[in-house]
């Protein structure tokens, strides 16, 4: 593991208002797995799209060294022509297409000129059964779920004759057990002599696989630490990240918390197409004002099924049960009367529907509440220019403009954003669905330091998240829920992991 495979000199890259990258470097040796980390706009997906060619030669400034030699590629077929093959964070399945049609959709195993489609079975198979899938590759990749795709890519990379593999949040949004599952496949892919590249905000999955780390910051590169020669820690990375010690993953809150503000009673819920299924079952819980609220659960547990159902009756069907705000029965029957009974709720999918990332900041800031800034029917530009700016100076959004397309920000920013237009229709229950997924530590302290105040408003938040240290740090008070029904209530000077591990696990009994 001394040869370098990789050398990345001098990468500068600029975007119209923005330097993305400023004379970066980055070595990677050959056979190792070598983390790529930094805040959310770093520059750590741009600098992985200049090596790939996604941003062609040309676009930037600086060199790229692959063997020693020197590359100038032009698009995405010059890089895979090498053995450097991406997977982007956002897969690029197409779900009408079987597993085998995906893995070689424009590398097609061709005899005569015609589609060799036995071979491509057969190649697929012996594929799949690298990647652990039992999978017909006559299957639909639509009917698969996000970790057994996660997989088809990792297939379809090999089938390239992958010689650098670079993950770019591989796990963003997997479960615990396939996260585990990618993880040991890329331990065995370092076995076979494959190098990676992985960008991840998780850092025990870091910890768990990478034999270096590159830390980026504001588009430099900041330092490369060897994990097991260094003893590096989480803390350790996360003071090159931000560029200070967070001694406090979460900030500090003394809760304040009064009156009943919202119940739910009894709530039942089936599920959209398949008839006879209860997705919830007879659920039922409180918020006060100024509690944040946590919901625990294993995938497919429930938990955004059951948010979603409350917000306007956006999922599922036979809903039924009661809801209380202020201690008067309410029917949220479309979004429109849930906005308009000071109830929201910020997606777990924010790229999917809780923005329209063609628009700019300032669209997106305002479109869940355009009856606040317009008269006699028409918008009022220039209040929807100081609402949006105001919004862009209180959450910290980095931005040159709220003129710049939301598409175009880091996740952490994108996440202020859609906060940003929750936050404007002025809630009194404020749902949230996985808020800090896909974020880096440093925005995530921001986000929570924006729940909090949100909190001390009297604001009730309830707040889902797969990552139980996150419930444990930030809540008052954690419901945890499997099969579509609470199992525990636990109060916060009671709760440990292994407290509401044992309730997401307890079956229905």
């Amino acid at each position: 593991m001394t040869d370098i495979i990789l050398e990345m000199r001098g990468i500068t890259k600029t975007f119209p208002g923005v330097k993305a990258l400023e004379n970066v470097n980055l070595k990677v040796k050959e056979g190792e797995i070598h983390a790529l980390m930094g805040e959310n706009g770093a520059g750590k997906s741009t600098l992985m799209k200049v090596l790939s060619g996604v941003y062609p030669y040309g676009s930037y400034e600086g060199d790229i060294l692959f063997k020693g030699k020197a590359c100038e590629f032009k698009n995405i077929r010059n890089s895979e022509q090498l053995g450097i093959v991406i997977i982007h964070q956002e897969l690029a399945l197409i779900p009408q297409l079987s597993i085998a049609e995906n893995i070689f959709l424009g590398n097609e195993q061709v005899k005569g000129g015609i589609i060799d489609w036995n071979g491509t079975t057969v190649r697929t198979r012996d594929l799949l059964n690298t990647v652990g899938l039992s999978e017909s590759p006559n299957t639909a990749a639509g009917s698969l779920g996000v970790g057994k795709q996660q997989l088809v890519e990792i297939a379809k990379a090999l089938s390239k004759e992958v010689k650098l593999l670079i993950l770019d949040e591989p796990t963003a949004a997997l479960n615990e057990e396939d996260s585990d599952n990618l993880l040991n496949l890329m331990l065995a892919f370092k076995q076979q002599g494959i190098t990676s590249i992985i960008i991840s905000h998780k850092l025990n999955e870091i910890m768990k696989v990478a034999d270096s780390i590159t830390i980026l910051r504001d588009g430099k590169t900041i330092e490369t630490l060897l994990v097991k020669e260094d003893n590096i820690t989480e803390d350790r990375i996360i003071k090159g990240m931000v560029g200070r010690d967070l001694t406090n993953r979460y900030p500090e809150r003394q809760p304040k918390i009064g009156s009943m503000l919202f119940e739910v009673k009894n709530w039942n819920v089936f599920h959209p197409t398949q008839l006879e299924r209860k997705v919830i079952d007879d659920v039922s819980f409180h918020i006060k004002r100024g509690e944040i609220v946590g919901i625990a659960g294993l995938m497919g547990a429930g938990r955004t099924e059951l948010a979603m159902s409350i917000f306007g009756q956006s999922y599922g069907r036979k809903i039924s049960g009661q809801l209380f705000k202020d201690g008067k029965e309410t029917k949220l029957s479309d979004i429109s009367k849930a906005i308009d009974n000071g109830v929201a709720y910020v997606t777990e999918d924010r790229k999917e529907y809780g923005l329209i990332l063609m628009e700019d900041i300032k669209r997106n800031t305002t479109m869940a509440n355009l009856k606040g800034l317009s008269k006699w029917f028409v918008v009022d530009d220039y209040e929807e220019l100081r609402v949006a700016e105001g919004f862009r100076k209180k959450l910290n959004i980095k931005t040159p403009s709220i003129h710049q397309k939301t598409g175009n920000l880091s996740g952490g920013n994108q996440q202020k954003v859609v906060l940003s237009k929750w936050i404007y229709t002025g809630p009194d229950v404020l749902i949230l669905d996985e808020p800090t997924r896909g974020i880096d530590v440093g925005a995530k302290y921001e986000i929570y330091t924006i729940i909090n105040e949100l909190a001390a408003q009297g604001k009730g938040i309830l707040m889902i998240s797969s990552e139980l240290p996150e419930l444990l740090g930030m809540c008052d008070r954690i419901y945890v829920m499997n099969e579509g029904r609470f199992t525990g209530e636990v109060p916060r000077a009671e709760a440990n992991q292994e407290v509401l591990m044992k309730y997401m696990t307890k079956s229905r009994g």
